[in-house]
């Protein structure tokens, strides 16, 4: 046999051998018993003893777990072993569930379906995978608001600049999923064509998520040269010396309202400054329904925040506006695009907009041929009050929005725009909760905490006070007696 014969081989057999493993250590845990009486959240003793066999699916095959049944009549069994072992209710184990979920948000379901029988000897069909996602995700919430309550504790000294920012990315939906309004324009919308879309008209296939980033960072100074220099493809790699966001959390939500996930931002941007010594910087790209909301939630929660118009966004609408008076890709426009930035930069926004609409002026270009550079003019002009750039570049304060867009990248288009995907409401939200936990590096411990509420739902609140009956330990007593040597001789 070839080396990669004999690896597949192995790997095969191994892992019958270790599924035979965990099947005669449950057999060995089957003949544990209660140390006390075993009572009911009804407060009703179970005296009847029974047997009982179910079947648990985990990642090394299929196997049977027996365990004593305490029951009374008339009334539920329970089987304390199920709850010392942590067994989930349906088929598949915590393993299977873990897999699918980290799976799933790489790829489509039917490729976690192949990867668990592949390499996991797992059979789950596409339905079930489905809903086991589903399950993972449940306890998203309650998991940073646990962490939320204990953020000060577990967390050392943190950075003086506290960042929170926002966007919206849409998702493609099934109909029945869409927001009203959406569905709305969706039945009024009249096509030209059959088979395609012709320019201008649009599917009505996406409900917009709300994203959301917060994080703390060490304040960066720099001069407006420093920043043009860092915008030139062709220069020296950024200064060693930049700092990296701390304890960033990214997370989107389809379910939410775009007010609640904001909301939830702020309280957890309080769990990290309960005492408001840290600047609070909003970061946002010019959406007016977002702007209003950020300053309606800061001012619910009393809090003081210096919000920062996106740099990159005001770039763009600035080659556009240079694309009116010079040829695309022309040296002109690019040297009149650095100039702007500059005056942006050194806190002159005012002769940026009256440079914009005096050239246009000066050209005597029609309206149309003019709107893109009036556009750009409007757009500063309407969030001025946002754009003191050299204030913030002396206070070190970041100043674009690379965090919140990679988010929206990561989290959301590469996995819930993949091609011919429609995605559930229900659905759509648990990917979009894993992802998240991804991206913040939350997954491991999130899936501690979810097993332990897993406990708690399906186990411990089946007994009196929440409280499971301990067990003895099998076979202890009958198998070596109590001043018999540790060791016994093997022939």
């Amino acid at each position: 046999m070839s080396h990669s014969d004999l690896e597949t081989l192995l790997e095969q057999q191994g892992r019958e051998l270790m599924r035979q493993l965990l099947q005669a250590h449950l057999d060995w845990r089957a003949q544990a018993k209660p140390t006390t009486p075993v009572v009911g959240a009804d407060n009703v003793e179970r005296t009847h003893q029974r047997s009982g066999t179910r079947a648990l699916e985990t990642l090394l095959g299929t196997v049977q777990v027996t365990r004593a049944g305490c029951g009374a009549r008339g009334r539920e069994t329970l089987f304390p072993l199920d709850a010392e072992l942590n067994l989930p209710t349906e088929r598949y184990s915590f393993g299977i569930r873990r897999r699918a979920a980290e799976e799933a948000t790489k790829g489509a379901f039917d490729e976690v379906v192949k990867i668990l029988g592949t390499h996991a000897s797992a059979a789950v069909a596409k339905r079930q995978v489905e809903e086991v996602v589903r399950r993972a995700a449940q306890d998203f919430d309650s998991y940073y608001l646990d962490r939320r309550l204990a953020w000060p504790t577990e967390t050392g000294p943190s950075s003086k600049i506290l960042v929170l920012t926002f966007d919206g990315k849409g998702v493609p939906m099934r109909p029945s999923d869409l927001r009203p309004a959406t569905q709305a324009a969706a039945s009024r919308r009249q096509r030209k064509l059959t088979t395609r879309l012709t320019k201008g008209e649009k599917r009505h296939v996406k409900r917009i998520a709300q994203v959301a980033a917060v994080y703390t960072i060490a304040p960066f100074v720099r001069t407006a040269e420093d920043l043009i220099r860092e915008l030139r493809p062709d220069t020296a790699p950024p200064r060693q010396d930049r700092p990296r966001p701390e304890g960033k959390r990214v997370w989107a939500s389809l379910a939410k309202e775009p007010a609640e996930v904001i909301d939830d931002a702020f309280l957890d941007a309080a769990s990290r400054d309960p005492k408001r010594r840290k600047r609070w910087v909003v970061l946002l790209d010019g959406n007016l329904d977002q702007l209003d909301r950020v300053r309606a939630v800061a001012t619910r929660h009393r809090v003081k925040v210096t919000i920062v118009l996106d740099l990159i966004h005001v770039l763009e609408y600035l080659w556009k506006a240079a694309y009116v008076f010079f040829p695309e890709g022309s040296m002109e426009a690019e040297g009149w695009v650095t100039e702007r930035l500059l005056w942006l930069l050194c806190g002159d926004a005012g002769q940026v907009i009256a440079s914009v609409r005096r050239t246009a002026t000066c050209r005597g270009l029609t309206a149309a041929a003019r709107k893109p550079a009036d556009t750009c003019a409007d757009y500063i002009d309407r969030f001025k009050a946002y754009v003191p750039y050299d204030a913030y570049l002396k206070a070190g304060l970041p100043i674009a929005t690379g965090v919140i867009e990679g988010a929206c990248r990561h989290v959301i288009r590469d996995r819930m725009e993949i091609t011919g995907a429609r995605w559930s409401l229900e659905g759509a939200e648990a990917i979009l909760r894993l992802r998240s936990l991804r991206a913040s590096g939350d997954l491991d411990t999130y899936w501690r905490h979810h097993e332990q509420r897993e406990l708690e739902r399906n186990h411990a609140a089946q007994y009196a006070n929440g409280k499971i009956p301990s067990l003895t330990r099998p076979g202890s007593a009958s198998r070596r007696p109590a001043n018999s040597p540790r060791l016994r001789v093997v022939k």
